[in-house]
């Protein structure tokens, strides 16, 4: 599959010519990222929450303990959203009705269930960390049969999304060019700085290499 399908939940009508279905692009945006926003419904109130997630194919994986409110209302319902958001840059216009901002978001929707095998779990754990950061997963102790054990992971199958893109310049009416106002965009980017160790042993340990191509490959 190229592109999901459109529909009613997924199709984008607002600025529709940024609006992209492409599942190499929408999964592009996923990759990029490490945090989504997940919106839920408990007791009738319409709540969202940052969620760090991990991309398995067409799954998203998230994780927490047992007891999570969030997580165990999503397996109740059987279905689940999520929003990943990049911001590249702040777009000033010379007027204020055409400010903007450069963007990459891609929204999901799919059903949820829970991993209860457990080597699917540890894949799951495994492609959780490594999405975090690339070799990280070799770098820690293993997890102990009770932290696996109070540890609550579910999958998202992604069943359908769609994704929108910004990427241009000022788009200022024709009119207001002349204007002595300046405009332009202030590209704005997240990037990791120098490792800094815990106290302790790390204070005279050598920075892992997995760490260190991390904050080259993201400095």
């Amino acid at each position: 599959m190229n592109e999901y399908l459109q529909s009613k939940i997924n199709r984008i009508k607002r600025g529709a010519n940024r609006g992209t279905y492409n599942v190499e692009k929408i999964n592009a945006i996923l990759d990029a990222g490490f945090i989504g926003y997940v919106g839920y419904i408990f007791e009738g109130k319409a709540i969202t929450i940052p969620m760090a997630y991990g991309r398995m194919g067409d799954k998203i994986i998230l994780h927490s303990s047992n007891a999570n409110r969030m997580l165990n209302t999503l397996l109740k319902t059987g279905t689940m959203s999520i929003t990943v958001m990049h911001l590249d840059a702040l777009v000033l216009a010379r007027s204020g009705f055409h400010h903007s901002v450069n963007y990459r978001s891609a929204t999901l929707f799919g059903s949820v269930k829970k991993i209860e095998d457990k080597d699917a779990k540890n894949k799951a754990l495994y492609v959780f960390m490594e999405h975090m950061m690339k070799g990280r997963w070799d770098g820690v102790r293993k997890m102990t049969k009770d932290e696996f054990d109070r540890t609550l992971v579910v999958e998202m199958t992604i069943e359908t999304a769609s994704a929108k893109i910004r990427d241009v310049g000022v788009n200022d009416d024709p009119n207001d060019l002349d204007l002595d106002i300046w405009a332009g965009i202030v590209p704005i980017k997240q990037i990791a700085t120098y490792p800094i160790p815990d106290t302790g042993k790390p204070t005279d340990m050598q920075i892992p290499k997995h760490v260190l191509d991390y904050y080259s490959e993201n400095k």
